[in-house]
C-alpha cells in the first residue's frame, strides 16, 4: 500500500482478538503493516484476521498464552525469523479485574490480580520483542493504560495501581530502549464507548459500577458518569483509538518516546 502509514512494517499485537487489539490489527494492516496478531482465544483471532484478509491485509495467527513467556518468547523468535524483525509491537491484553470495591472490602488477591497480571504480560511481551526490534530499523513499542493511573477516585484501587504501573514501566523501558533506536509510548485511553460491543471484556468489568448508578453498562459508557467525567462529555471510540496508535507506531511520530498519549476525553488534562 503505497504511501501508507505502515508500510512494510511488521507488527505484532498481543491481544489482537480483543476490541482494542483487534481495532488496532485492522487499521495497522490497512495501512500496510504485515500485522501477527496472538491471543488465547482462536476464534477472535480468525474474526479479525478474515476482516484483514477481506480487505486485502497481511495478516498471520497464533494462538498464545501470554502468561507463558517461554512460548511468548518462541513466537516472537518465529516471527523475526520469518518476517526479517519486528517493527511494532503492542500488548493489548486484558486481564479480568474489580472496579467499584472500596479498601474494606477487597481482597488482597483482587488487590493484585491487575497489578501482576498487567504488568508481568507487559514485562514478558515487551522482553521477547525488544532484541529483535531497533538498530538500523526504527522499532516502537505501544503499551496501554487507563486514566485511572492519575485519577483519585475511590474503588479503584487495584486498577489504578496497575495503570500507573504500566506508565511507568513504559517511562523506564523508553530510557533503557532508546540507545537501540526504540520507542516507546503509551496509549491511555478512556473506556471505549463501542467496545462492549465489540466483544470487550468492558462489558463485564462495569457492571457493578453501572448497577450502583442504576443504569446498563451502554448507559454508564454513553450519557453516565464515565462519559460526563470527561471534558467532551463522550468517551472514545475503537476507531479513534486504532487510529491514534497508527500514527504513534509510524515515523511520522519518530520523536516522540518516553511519553504517554492521552486519548482520556479530558477526563485528565495533562
Amino acid at each position: 500500500m503505497s504511501g501508507s502509514l505502515l508500510e512494510d512494517k511488521n507488527a505484532v499485537i498481543y491481544g489482537g482478538g480483543g476490541a482494542i487489539g483487534g481495532a488496532i490489527a485492522r487499521v495497522f494492516a490497512r495501512e500496510g503493516a504485515r500485522v501477527f496478531i496472538a491471543g488465547r482465544t482462536r476464534e477472535k483471532l480468525d474474526t479479525v484476521a478474515r476482516d484483514i484478509a477481506a480487505m486485502g491485509g497481511r495478516v498471520e495467527t497464533a494462538q498464545v498464552d501470554v502468561f507463558d513467556q517461554q512460548a511468548v518468547e518462541k513466537h516472537a523468535d518465529a516471527i523475526a525469523a520469518t518476517a526479517g524483525g519486528i517493527d511494532i509491537a503492542l500488548n493489548a491484553v486484558s486481564v479480568m479485574h474489580d472496579q467499584g470495591t472500596s479498601l474494606v472490602d477487597l481482597s488482597l488477591e483482587e488487590f493484585m490480580r491487575p497489578i501482576d497480571g498487567f504488568l508481568r504480560t507487559l514485562f514478558i511481551t515487551s522482553k521477547a520483542v525488544a532484541r529483535h526490534m531497533g538498530r538500523e530499523r526504527p522499532g516502537v513499542i505501544l503499551t496501554l493504560s487507563e486514566p485511572g493511573s492519575k485519577l483519585a477516585i475511590g474503588g479503584i484501587l487495584g486498577h489504578a495501581v496497575s495503570a500507573a504501573g504500566k506508565e511507568a514501566f513504559s517511562r523506564i523501558l523508553a530510557a533503557e530502549l532508546a540507545p537501540g533506536n526504540i520507542r516507546v509510548i503509551g496509549i491511555r485511553p478512556h473506556a471505549a464507548v463501542d467496545a462492549p460491543a465489540a466483544g470487550s471484556y468492558t462489558k463485564d468489568l462495569f457492571k457493578q459500577t453501572a448497577a450502583a448508578a442504576g443504569q446498563s453498562v451502554q448507559e454508564l459508557l454513553e450519557v453516565g458518569g464515565l462519559a460526563q467525567g470527561t471534558l467532551l462529555k463522550r468517551l472514545p471510540t475503537l476507531s479513534e483509538i486504532a487510529e491514534t496508535a497508527a500514527f504513534l507506531a509510524s515515523d511520522r511520530a519518530g520523536a516522540m518516546t518516553g511519553t504517554i498519549a492521552n486519548l482520556s476525553g479530558g477526563a485528565l488534562v495533562d
